[in-house]
Formats: C-alpha cells, sequence, structure tokens
C-alpha cells in the first residue's frame, strides 16, 4: 500500500466517509468533513502508524490529503 492509500484509509476511518468516497490528493482535509478536532486524532494516527512526532508548526501547513502525503514522503 502506497503512502497516499494508507493517509486516505486513515482519513476515511477517521470521518466516518463511505469507502468509496472521492479522497484525492487535491481533496481539502477541512472539505471532507474534518474540523480541528478530527485532524488531531487523524494525524496522531498517522504518527502512530509511522512511528514518528509531526511538528506542531507542520501541522498548519496541512490544507489537502497530498499536503500530509507529500510530508511523510519526504521523511
Amino acid at each position: 500500500m502506497d503512502m497516499f492509500e494508507k493517509v486516505r484509509e486513515i482519513l476515511v476511518q477517521q470521518l466516518y466517509l463511505d469507502e468509496d468516497a472521492e479522497v484525492t490528493r487535491d481533496s481539502e482535509i477541512k472539505a471532507l468533513g474534518a474540523d480541528s478536532l478530527d485532524i488531531m486524532s487523524m494525524l496522531m494516527e498517522i504518527e502512530d502508524t509511522y512511528g514518528i512526532k509531526i511538528p506542531d508548526d507542520k501541522l498548519a501547513s496541512f490544507v489537502t490529503v497530498g499536503d500530509i502525503v507529500d510530508y511523510l514522503e519526504s521523511l
């Protein structure tokens, strides 16, 4: 499973989206229905999954699904 698919899976699970929901790299996280608590929960899940810590200053820069994927791929 590539990085995008894993992040998509976590988003679908965290936001209770339909498995067939259209989630692309360009999808805005908030447009998918995420509020700030959802975003924090999702990022904590990503941190646990990959054994990393995302710096707080990076959190505010995540607008799209692709922003998260690009950050994770840069590690």
